[in-house]
């Protein structure tokens, strides 16, 4: 058999919006249900009645919710259980799109664009990372502890991407390129939610009095502390010894520095592991969706022998500071999704304890 079978097939590829008169995309998933829409396009043009207008959507969600649960189903009635689902699915597809158009809005409020959907072109220089520069507004919407993981994070899933200009062109798999995204999504929900817990505890002076950096550094049973990524490519490495003074460190009322990575290797794993979990099926799909919505479907075909065929899987060309914004997008996208979830369920509970 020929070995270009098993090739990955190189397509020359960049990012780019939809054209036409109509607006462009201001995110790269397309809403479907009708509040989706509606809430889209308050988003595009009124955007200061869009907190009110999600407030009553989820206020109808709730009604709509307790008038079902009020009524007496017949006993044994199929179609009436048929009817329920329904109506149930078209619940959860309104507030995944709820969510998501909350995501959105964090993006626009903070000015920064969305990465659009990758699309195939005949540019010459066969680079994908046509979108501006935004690191510094990316930083921005984190806690200067909370960047300082992500710093460790970029170095963990990029290399050491410092060695060359920031302008050098890499190759890398789609599939890949989509894992990387979809994981960095998943680092930042997780660090946002205990991001939350270690600026409360800082707050309230209750920080743990027996804290100790050594036993964080040596005596971790599970090195880097590889939570929920099979591939390594989330972990949490612990403190270098010669960084005592770079910004993060912060008093605890005592004279004691804290960081914020030095926290998370104190906790225990099944706590970790408890905040490494995505607490809705909503925002599972939404990762999901963002993640295709960019790179498309992945083309992965299981053999007859039970393995899994990649060979139709595309090449894509980017910079190291093309992989650095994307890497900045999901780790944001993340942390509005435990935003917007954590809204949502305030107003509206669908979130199993």
């Amino acid at each position: 058999m020929a070995p270009d079978k098993y090739r990955a097939r190189c397509l020359t590829m960049r990012a780019s919006g939809e054209s036409g008169d109509n607006l462009s995309p201001i995110a790269p998933v397309q809403f479907e249900s009708p509040v989706g829409q509606l809430l889209a396009q308050i988003l595009r043009t009124h955007p200061h009645l869009l907190p009110a207008a999600i407030d009553q959507q989820l206020e109808n969600l709730q009604s709509d919710k307790t008038d079902q649960k009020e009524e007496t189903p017949p006993s044994q009635d199929l179609l009436y259980k048929r009817i329920a689902e329904v109506k149930e699915k078209e619940r959860r597809r309104t507030l995944e799109e709820i969510i998501y158009c909350l995501i959105v809005q964090k993006f626009v409020n903070n000015e920064i664009a969305m990465i659009p959907k990758i699309m195939a072109t005949s540019d010459p220089t066969g680079r994908v990372d046509f979108w501006p520069n935004q690191e510094q507004k990316l930083e921005s919407v984190h806690s200067p502890e909370a960047f300082e993981m992500i710093q460790s994070h970029l170095s963990l899933v990029l290399g050491d991407r410092v060695v060359g200009p920031l302008s050098t062109i890499v190759q890398i798999s789609k599939i890949k390129l989509g894992k990387l995204y979809a994981a960095s999504i998943m680092y930042g929900y997780f660090l946002r939610r205990v991001d939350q817990r270690f600026q409360l505890e800082r707050t309230m002076k209750t920080l743990p009095e027996d804290f100790n950096e050594d036993r964080a550094r040596f005596d971790d049973p599970n090195p880097g502390k590889q939570l929920w990524d099979p591939d390594s490519l989330i972990r949490i490495p612990p403190d270098d010894d010669n960084d005592g003074d770079r910004g993060g460190y912060m008093g605890t009322g005592e004279g004691k520095p804290y960081r914020l990575r030095s926290y998370v290797m104190y906790l225990d794993s099944e706590t970790l592991q408890r905040y490494a979990t995505i607490r809705s099926k909503e925002a599972i799909s939404l990762i999901e969706k963002q993640t295709q919505a960019l790179f498309g479907r992945p083309d992965i075909r299981i053999l007859d022998d039970g393995s899994l065929d990649t060979s139709n899987d595309e090449v894509v060309s980017i910079t190291f500071s093309g992989l650095t914004m994307l890497v900045l997008e999901a780790v944001a996208f993340g942390s509005f999704l435990w935003d917007a979830e954590s809204y949502v369920e305030s107003k509206y509970h669908f979130l199993k304890s």
